[in-house]
């Protein structure tokens, strides 16, 4: 039997799975992310890890098909890192790096791009070879699926949905620099900013003036008690994403385009929004291009990971 490992590294935490080669997971645990001292602690960290789950599992280097490795940062097909925001990084051959403290073959690309990877072989995207999933979070990441490998592009940064522009009027500055990038009104801080712009606008009633934090749970909370003024918020910010979403598919012409991340627990009632405005710009191609949830939750980084080396 054949095994490989998904290895998933976030800045507070590495995730890591052990899969049999068919995507059965067997096992799963996390280790501490030592970001001190530049990260330089990481990648022996997940060896030492790994390691001690083969022996506790007897399993022999023989047996593993190989180590993949998902990262939060731009990846090149060497499985190289130029820099990263929150592991201490700068410039690292990580997939060298990792052979070597391992002697086992290993694959790295960026997180994003992993998870969707993830969804497409084992969650709300199976059995599509064309896809794109789009996590909304603090910001909004992203990962296309194209004949079924990932888009990673020259840099590595194939697939940065959150930074589309998407207002060209917009005076405020996106964390990147630019402005007026769709993570700016689709990722959760952005739909608090909508919503907090909207209610400045007037004195319109809604629940949302007597919750103590305005954040997207709320924005969601009162949209699904009947709250027009959520409504009209909730409609922003499908308006932004589903045209971002109808430009995006004219290019790469997915069959499925999977919504995940904390803002996706707002459930069903958040994928109207963005398919009706989808549907308004959408290529006459693309009009059939279907719109999901994530499946996989936490487990999307480590599954995509174990795809990518197999």
């Amino acid at each position: 039997m054949e095994y490989c490992f998904g290895v998933d590294i976030g800045g507070t935490t590495v995730k890591i799975g052990l899969f049999r080669t068919d995507g059965e997971l067997l096992d799963k645990w996390e280790i501490k992310t030592r970001t001190e001292n530049k990260g330089e602690a990481i990648l022996p960290d997940v060896a030492e890890a790994l390691k001690k789950k083969m022996d506790e599992k007897g399993l022999a280097v023989s047996q593993i098909s190989g180590i993949g490795i998902g990262i939060p940062a731009p990846v090149d097909e060497e499985g190289v890192v130029q820099n990263t925001a929150n592991l201490g990084w700068g410039y690292k051959e990580v997939s060298r790096e990792m052979k070597e403290l391992t002697g086992m073959k290993v694959a790295a690309g960026n997180d994003a791009n992993v998870a969707a990877l993830g969804e497409m072989w084992l969650g709300a995207g199976k059995g599509n070879k064309n896809m794109i999933m789009v996590t909304l979070g603090t910001g909004v990441g992203g990962g296309v699926i194209v004949n079924g490998q990932p888009l990673t592009g020259a840099h590595g940064a194939g697939g940065e949905i959150g930074h589309l522009c998407v207002n060209y009027e917009e005076t405020e500055k996106c964390g990147c620099g630019n402005q007026g990038c769709l993570e700016q009104y689709a990722s959760a801080t952005g739909i608090a900013r909508l919503a907090k712009k909207r209610l400045a606008k007037d004195d319109a009633q809604s629940l949302l003036r007597s919750t103590e934090k305005i954040d997207a749970k709320a924005v969601f909370d009162a949209l699904k008690e009947g709250d027009r003024l959520a409504e009209e918020i909730v409609e922003e910010f499908g308006s932004y994403l589903g045209y971002a979403m109808a430009n995006l598919a004219a290019v790469t012409d997915p069959t499925v385009i999977v919504i995940g991340g904390g803002v996706s627990k707002a459930g069903d009632i958040l994928l109207g929004y963005i398919e009706k405005y989808f549907a308004q710009k959408a290529f006459f191609a693309n009009k059939e291009t279907k719109f999901v949830l994530a499946e996989l939750g936490n487990d999307a980084g480590i599954c995509g990971a174990a795809k990518l080396i197999l």
